[in-house]
């Protein structure tokens, strides 16, 4: 009964990452995240992910706030946070969270407010997605491990 449930888990893992990839949500750098995971550290990805989520929502504060203030004129200040969205994006495969941070910098290197407004809202819709979509995913994989846990009990 148990192998049947870990069988289910493990589909519905592969399924929401082959979603993910098809939707551009991803690419093969995640694949790559998860190659530098093993038994020594079980929670190698879903620790990676977190910390680009914790840097990631300081960055969209700190963007935020500089277009929100009626006197911006900074876009170099803006750039530097967009390239340090971009790198860590990057690193951890997300592909759309990206390319929006890469055209939300043309906007800025143009002085675009407007187009940086709407670059933002879009960043933050991209990301939010992502964000949803990674924890949906960790939490499967959570239940998988439980669930082989269960099957598998440590011998002492």
């Amino acid at each position: 009964m148990l192998g049947l449930g870990m069988e289910r888990l493990r589909a519905d893992i592969n399924r929401l990452l082959a979603l993910l990839f098809h939707q551009g949500v991803l690419d093969e750098q995640y694949l790559q995240l998860q190659q530098l995971q093993d038994e020594s550290s079980p929670n190698f990805v879903s620790e990676v992910v977190n910390i680009y989520f914790q840097e990631s929502e300081k960055l969209l504060r700190n963007l935020r706030s500089l277009l929100m203030d009626e006197e911006f004129s900074d876009y170099k200040k803006m750039g530097v946070h967009l390239n340090q969205f971009i790198g860590s994006s990057s690193s951890i495969g997300a592909k759309r969270v990206r390319n929006v941070c890469v055209a939300f910098r043309v906007a800025s290197e143009q002085n675009n407010r407007l187009g940086c407004l709407r670059a933002l809202e879009l960043l933050e819709h991209e990301y939010c997605y992502l964000k949803n979509k990674l924890h949906e995913l960790f939490q499967i994989e959570q239940q998988r491990l439980l669930a082989a846990a269960v099957r598998y009990p440590a011998q002492h």
